[in-house]
């Protein structure tokens, strides 16, 4: 008897043993239980995984990129998720380094819309290299197959609606300046979408200038081409800003008589147009607001590994004297 017993106390003794081996053994604390289905349980929950996004885009000095970066922002906020915004300035070189600064952060993914649509390659290059995505967002860069998606505006049909409202305006033709950027696709694009809708309408291009995207080199370039024609009817500008410095020309030289269009839909050009009697006539509206919006959403799809467009093009339309009540005078649509 005695020695069942013993036995017995020492088979449970053996027991306890292997049990509080096998504790240690697991890594896991004190009265913790592993749980092999918790990323299962986060993703029934709707939770999804926090990621590390990069943003530089052509000059944040424009209202318009400064839009697009806080709708990005907000969007990447809500997803739980952060986001490193570079300004290069309008500086290619600079953007390059900053692409560069992304990488060695260790970004995600990159939103990237290019200062110079060629010039940007050596980035894109860079970035595919350290397998990071790269959504291009707004303006094309010039091999858009090496991106992973991009984001941007219907640009050509910007561009195309300000066309047909001057053939309307200006039924007999006219002489008429057209202010681009050659480095910048987007206004490339809504140029030639302006110059499709007016053909065989009788237009004159009296002069075009690459006045490279901004208000102050518009300006100066209006300046001197009002100084040496006496008759200019009307004035595309590829965007905003862009008009906004011809504005500035076209008031200062007191030539109000001329129709000036611009691309974005801004909150001063949409100000001008709601006065009635400001030279400023229309402008092809984008929506930097759902750009941003889709973009996050385009990154996420892509880095949770679910179906994505490659291309996406927003809605643009025209914003003149008729409509501008719906649109307001305060904010981006």
């Amino acid at each position: 008897m005695t020695k069942r017993i013993l036995c017995v106390f020492l088979t449970l003794v053996l027991s306890i043993g292997m049990l509080w081996a096998c504790k240690k053994t697991s890594g896991m604390p004190d009265g913790a239980v592993e749980d092999d289905n918790t990323n299962k349980d986060k993703e029934d929950a709707g939770e999804m995984p926090a990621y590390h996004f990069g943003y530089t885009c052509i000059n944040m000095d424009n209202p318009y990129f400064e839009s697009l970066k806080l709708s990005i922002e907000t969007a990447v906020r809500e997803s739980g998720s952060t986001l490193t915004v570079y300004d290069p300035a309008g500086d290619s070189a600079q953007q390059l380094e900053q692409i560069n600064q992304m990488i060695e952060e260790g970004v995600d993914a990159a939103f990237v819309c290019p200062v110079d649509w060629e010039a940007i390659q050596p980035g894109i290059d860079a970035l595919r290299e350290a397998d990071i995505p790269i959504i291009n967002i707004d303006t094309e860069v010039k091999d858009i197959d090496h991106v992973t998606a991009y984001v941007g505006s219907d640009n050509k049909n910007a561009g195309y609606v300000c066309g047909e409202d001057l053939l309307i305006r200006k039924r007999n033709g006219g002489r008429i300046v057209v202010l681009e950027s050659k480095n910048m696709n987007s206004v490339i694009d809504r140029i030639t979408g302006f110059e499709e809708a007016i053909a065989g309408g009788g237009f004159e291009v009296v002069e075009r200038v690459d006045a490279m995207g901004e208000k102050e080199r518009a300006r100066t370039e209006v300046e001197r081409i009002l100084a040496a024609n006496d008759v200019i009817d009307a004035i595309m500008c590829g965007n905003d800003q862009m008009a906004l410095g011809a504005l500035e020309a076209v008031t200062a030289a007191d030539r109000s008589d001329i129709l000036i269009y611009g691309v974005d839909g801004s909150p001063e050009i949409k100000a001008e147009i709601a006065k009635g009697t400001s030279p400023v006539i229309g402008t092809g509206a984008q929506s930097p607001i759902n750009i941003g919006k889709t973009a996050v959403d385009t990154a996420l799809a892509i880095l949770n590994g679910d179906e994505f467009e490659k291309m996406t093009y927003e809605e643009t339309f025209l914003i003149n004297r008729s409509n501008v009540e719906l649109y307001g005078t305060d904010g981006w649509q």
